[in-house]
């Protein structure tokens, strides 16, 4: 299978697809990412090259590294799609969940799709990634109850940082970012990328 080059998008405003439904369609195509936007846009990209999957493996697991020192929560690969309360079905590239949030939810909706917001999401723009595709799903998190969101840029060399209820702050890298009271003592230093 190749690469598609930029996501498939369409809008499937018209045709109501049950939450059984989306999840019949996720689990039987396993080689593709399938997100539904909160405006019941149906999104559909390849997996990713090497470069993107090693980046992606490298940062979600200094969270995983974090996490499992702190002990505070449970963090999820970009493999987990969460069923977000504005109707939105997003997979971030790595996201975590304060532990009494996750532990309040039933089995049954741990095992599917989790019906909850990460309070952190990262995302890592890829090379089929475009910048206002991942502007408004960042706009998504929070409008869906994300605290705290990370955009990492490496084709801008920058990282975009989301709060709730603040502006979105841009950083240059090299720079360090800090999970501040949604993570507390997580700090990630990002390098500039080079080509790999």
């Amino acid at each position: 299978m190749s690469l598609l080059t930029e996501p498939l998008k369409f809008d499937i405003q018209q045709v109501h697809l049950t939450d059984e439904q989306f999840y019949q369609l996720c689990i039987h195509n396993p080689d593709l990412k399938i997100e539904r936007s909160a405006a019941g846009v149906l999104i559909v990209r390849s997996l990713v090259g090497g470069d993107s999957g090693k980046r992606e493996m490298s940062l979600g697991g200094e969270l995983y590294l974090w996490n499992k020192q702190a002990n505070l929560g449970e963090v999820f690969s970009s493999s987990t799609l969460f069923e977000l309360p504005n109707g939105g079905r997003r997979s971030p590239d790595a996201a975590w969940v304060e532990r009494s949030r996750w532990d309040a939810l039933t089995p049954e909706q741990r095992r599917r799709f989790p019906p909850i917001a990460p309070d952190f999401v990262m995302e890592l723009r890829s090379a089929s990634d475009d910048l206002p595709t991942l502007h408004e799903k960042m706009q998504e998190y929070l409008d869906s109850g994300v605290r705290l969101g990370w955009l990492i840029n490496p084709q801008d060399q920058q990282v975009e940082i989301y709060r709730a209820g603040k502006e979105t702050e841009v950083r240059s890298l090299p720079t360090e970012v800090s999970g501040e009271t949604v993570l507390p003592g997580f700090v990630l230093s990002l390098e500039p990328f080079g080509d790999e």
